[in-house]
């Protein structure tokens, strides 16, 4: 096409607030105003400021009420003449969704009203959000039922791997099996090794001889947190003569019951609380120095810091039989355990009683799981551009 086609992102979380799904749609959208015009539709929040002309695309706000059951806000299009004046005036040429709730809803009604096409990418699956805030499954299957119903309008929907393809048609009944369309990173192999070492290690004083277990990620009790501490005391009682440092990087609403656990279980030597890291050439440096990511989530679709982790030719230990394990072979790219503390803490003596096989994985990890940004979004274009022929 010769005129610059205009993209319409919508998503219903946004920075200041940091996730996965945040930093796909920044991704996305910094990368196709290459080819295109891109338009993020988001919400603001009340009190917060934030200098939306630092990105490179525009971005168009929301008002938003703080919700109780979660630790983000919900956008009202409807409460908010002003956002859909803008949005109405937009002339945009597809909309790509992030999340089937309000705004996401938003978007599938421009689409629907200016016969543009509408695609949409499952990040979570969002059942397991559902039950946590109304812990009634009745409730939280009428729930889902709404979600599936904005995602069933749209003329494609992609997952981010095959078994979450398959969890939203064999498990919550989407009409179509979605397409995979993999997540990515910007994150490049750190090229000075030994900067980053010392940095973590002169920071946190940690010994370069001590083992490095690393999460980045929210801190909610949704990604299996408080497993991963009991699961180092026992790895602790198992092996007292190993060194080791646990890295929690990153912030959320359980943060404080966390820190309580590891004061409970005498664990405050292992284990260090970060907080959020926002510079992302440091946040490298932490992937770098870590022998293992620890990740035992089963609420995770496919997260970007497993990917993350891969471009510094970090594994990472799952647990069996989860979604975002999908992409894993065991003993290869990364490493699977049973869903017992037991069983996680014994993984990790496994894997690091077997340094060969352990080389060996590191590298197969970055081989097979590191995709970068760039690649896919060449092929996202090429998707829109076939879409919109398509449509008219």
């Amino acid at each position: 096409m010769k005129k610059k086609i205009t993209i319409g992102i919508f998503i219903d979380t946004f920075f200041p607030m940091a996730d996965g799904v945040i930093m796909v749609v920044h991704n996305y959208a910094k990368r196709l105003i290459k080819y295109a015009n891109v338009v993020v539709f988001a919400p603001g929040y009340s009190g917060v400021e934030y200098d939306d002309s630092v990105f490179p695309y525009k971005v168009v706000r929301c008002y938003s009420l703080k919700t109780f059951f979660w630790d983000y806000s919900l956008p009202i299009p409807k409460l908010d003449r002003k956002f859909k004046k803008i949005l109405d005036n937009y002339k945009l040429d597809i909309v790509h969704i992030n999340s089937p709730f309000t705004l996401g809803k938003e978007g599938v009604r421009y689409a629907k009203k200016h016969h543009i096409p509408c695609v949409a990418t499952m990040h979570s699956q969002y059942k397991q959000d559902f039950m946590r805030a109304v812990k009634v499954e009745r409730i939280a299957n009428i729930l889902n039922h709404n979600a599936i119903k904005v995602f069933d309008k749209c003329d494609q929907c992609f997952a981010v791997n095959s078994e979450v393809a398959r969890i939203y048609y064999e498990d919550y009944h989407c009409k179509k099996l979605p397409l995979v369309l993999n997540n990515a990173t910007e994150m490049e192999l750190v090229k000075d090794i030994k900067l980053a070492n010392n940095y973590i290690n002169q920071k946190y004083n940690i010994k370069s001889s001590d083992v490095v277990f690393l999460f980045v990620g929210r801190i909610n009790t949704l990604k299996n947190i408080f497993f991963i501490v009991d699961s180092l005391k026992l790895l602790k009682e198992l092996k007292p003569k190993l060194k080791f440092k646990m890295l929690f990087v990153g912030t959320g609403q359980d943060e404080e019951r966390l820190k309580d656990k590891i004061n409970d279980l005498d664990m405050n030597n292992e284990i260090i609380m970060c907080g959020k890291v926002t510079d992302r050439n440091l946040l490298a440096y932490y992937y770098s120095r870590a022998n293992l990511m620890l990740f035992p989530s089963v609420y995770d679709a496919s997260s970007i810091v497993q990917i993350e982790a891969a471009s510094q030719k970090t594994p990472t230990v799952f647990l069996e039989n989860t979604a975002t394990s999908a992409t894993i072979t065991n003993n290869v790219n990364g490493y699977l355990s049973k869903y017992s503390v037991k069983d996680y803490a014994n993984k990790i003596i496994e894997i690091l009683d077997n340094k060969k096989l352990y080389k060996e994985v590191c590298e197969n990890a970055y081989r097979d799981l590191y995709v970068n940004w760039d690649t896919v979004i060449d092929n996202v274009y090429s998707m829109y551009i076939d879409m919109i022929m398509s449509k008219k």
